[in-house]
């Protein structure tokens, strides 16, 4: 391997070490409870359903924004948590333009130091993602003050990551070495310092550091191991460039024998001792690698490198039988190559992607072998785990997931009219009886109000000017009206008899007019308490009426006023699902060429194979009959046999 390719193989690491989806929420650990629509949306995004968490929360933010009170929303206290949320989940969608526009927008608003330096990390990874290094630095230079523990050293990887990207290799390392044994960065950093003292110039250091990040540990997770193989792999591919025979050998043995680098660990050590002329030696791991799966290129390479070992030792005959195997399997394996390519071109390689079972298992690449009607997946796993073919790939996932939705979708304006239909046919019937007791109500309630208003405007007079005859009783009032028809008849009476009758009649009056002014501060007190105990009925009846309007409202909205907007999202689905349909159209015809690519270019070097093999086959035949020849003949030396 050139000096350049291992360089850019370093730059792989820099996406590994992944960063926890919803840190922003993650300092609120009750947000589910103060705000259970933020909560679900939490839930979804811990789940991995970023589409869930985003239609979820987009349309939580949607209804607080257009609250006339925001301070009462159960939402306000976890805004910022929210809109931080947004661009965290719309990253973690892959969505990097809007994600960068609400991040942006949080770095712009008056947070803490906390959360702005996390968004103008995310920032940074975003922009570094994009292969955008200058932007992801000027990022970088933003984080200022406190900055959160957890994401402390990841920020100063990615900044190393950065320096990489730009070409300054000695500031990468600087902050690298700094990174040597930080939690969670184990094996990645030490790996990626050892690549930034190679394009420093360094050397003997930076093999050095990749010997150290090479060294197995018993406690290594399964990325370090990776990580370690890898490091190991570069080191044994510098010393065969060097030809160090001895300490390629050394680092190619180190490689684990299970791990994704263990077939081109075998293929090379074997190498290293083929051309330190070892080819006993070489056996050995050539053997191992010819009998795992035939579909792998190194594999296949090594069913030619081991007879070739044979013949170098002049066991010609043990080699021409192995040749012949080669051609066997060669021929096998470049007819399930046609047979994919067919396959892709009939479309079954998109079918068997989307697969629901195959995309519930984490392991779905390596579940994906073992699909019985997808023979293309045999050749493709290597190239469906690259990071180009990954992002291709989740583009037209998530393509597919969104056609099934939209699909859904479409179908649930059906059971939206039946709704409706049903809403109407039950209240329809209703509302004339309904509105009759509603006219009777509102009638009621308009007297009421009207018989209080004036009793109020009565009472309020008597404060200025006080009129004792008004706050009179049922029977005082009925005692006055007798003696005002007594005195009308007194006064039809001959003058002789009417002066007695006037005076008694002065003086039950004035009884009358005594306990009316006497008690009258009294009897105000009493008018204003009954007044309050009317309001309080009337306010009663005013929720009564208020209800009844509410629900009568509410009886007929629920079924009117919704065709225009059902009509109008229906419309916008089916243009939606067109142009999805579309785009995954595109998506799917990009990801079969590349894998047809993929696979022509395995043909094109398994024909190669095949033709070398067919020319080694024939000529050690040859050397072998030769060699039976030459031991047949007394005169001949000992030679071999087949």
């Amino acid at each position: 391997m050139r000096f350049a390719s291992i360089i850019v193989l370093g730059f792989a690491l820099v996406v590994l070490p992944g960063v926890r989806p919803c840190m922003a929420a993650d300092a609120k650990p009750d947000a589910g409870a103060q705000d259970p629509y933020f909560g679900e949306a939490l839930f979804n995004a811990y789940q991995g359903r970023w589409f869930e968490a985003l239609q979820r929360l987009d349309s939580e933010l949607a209804q607080h924004y257009r609250v006339d009170e925001q301070t009462l929303d159960s939402l306000y206290p976890l805004i910022g948590h929210a809109e931080f949320s947004v661009g965290d989940f719309e990253l973690n969608y892959r969505m990097h333009l809007r994600a960068g526009r609400a991040i942006k927008a949080v770095l712009e608003a008056d947070v803490d130091d906390l959360v702005r330096n996390e968004a103008a990390f995310r920032l940074a990874r975003i922009h570094f993602q994009k292969g955008q290094p200058q932007d992801a630095m000027h990022a970088l230079e933003r984080i200022r003050g406190e900055v959160p523990e957890d994401i402390r050293d990841e920020i100063e990887f990615l900044r190393a990551n950065v320096y990489l990207a730009m070409g300054q290799p000695a500031e990468a390392a600087a902050v690298l070495k700094k990174l040597q044994g930080a939690e969670g960065l184990e094996g990645f950093a030490g790996y990626n310092y050892g690549i930034a003292l190679l394009q420093d110039g360094k050397t003997s250091e930076g093999q050095q550091q990749l010997a150290r990040a090479g060294e197995p540990s018993r406690n290594d997770s399964t990325a370090v191991v990776g990580i370690r193989d890898k490091a190991n792999m570069v080191l044994g591919r510098l010393m065969l460039e060097s030809n160090d025979f001895g300490n390629a050998q050394r680092y190619f043995d180190r490689v684990s024998l299970e791990g994704p680098y263990s077939d081109q660990a075998l293929l090379s050590a074997g190498w290293a001792d083929a051309m330190a002329g070892n080819y006993e030696r070489a056996l050995v791991p050539w053997k191992i690698l010819a009998a795992r799966d035939a579909t792998d290129s190194a594999v296949q390479e090594a069913k030619l490198a081991l007879p070739h070992a044979y013949a170098k030792m002049k066991l010609h005959g043990r080699a021409a039988v192995l040749y012949d195997e080669a051609l066997t399997s060669f021929g096998a394996e470049l007819e399930k190559l046609d047979a994919s390519t067919r396959s892709v071109r009939d479309g079954y390689f998109l079918k068997a992607l989307v697969r629901e079972e195959v995309n519930q298992d984490a392991l779905w690449v390596v579940k994906l072998r073992e699909l019985p009607d997808a023979p293309e997946t045999f050749y493709l796993t290597k190239l469906m785990a690259s990071h180009d073919f990954q992002t291709a790939l989740q583009n037209y996932l998530d393509l597919e997931d969104l056609r099934r939705k939209l699909e859904s979708w479409q179908t649930s304006f059906d059971a939206y009219d039946d709704l409706i239909r049903q809403r109407r046919d039950y209240y329809e019937p209703l509302l004339p009886g309904i509105d009759a007791q509603f006219r009777e109500l509102d009638a009621q309630y308009k007297l009421r109000r009207e018989q209080r208003n004036l009793l109020a405007r009565r009472l309020n007079d008597q404060l200025t000017a006080p009129r004792p005859e008004l706050l009179a009783t049922a029977d005082e009032r009925i005692a006055l009206d007798r003696i005002h028809a007594t005195e009308a008849a007194v006064a039809r009476l001959p003058q002789a008899n009417r002066s007695e009758h006037a005076q008694r009649l002065e003086r039950l009056r004035g009884v009358i007019t005594w306990q009316l002014r006497t008690e009258y501060a009294d009897r105000l007190t009493v008018a204003h308490e009954h007044l309050e105990e009317l309001d309080a009925d009337l306010a009663s009846l005013q929720d009564r009426y208020q209800a009844f309007v509410r629900a009568r409202q509410a009886s007929v909205h629920s079924y009117t006023g919704y065709d225009d907007g059902i009509r109008d999202q229906r419309n916008r689905v089916r243009d939606s699902l067109q142009r999805v349909g579309q785009l995954q159209e595109q998506q799917g015809s990009l990801i079969e060429a590349v894998a047809i690519t993929e696979l022509t270019a395995r043909t094109e070097r398994l024909k190669a194979y095949q033709t070398q093999a067919r020319y080694a086959v024939a000529d050690s035949y040859d050397r072998a009959s030769q060699a039976q020849g030459g031991a047949a003949s007394p005169d001949a030396p000992a030679g071999e046999g087949k």
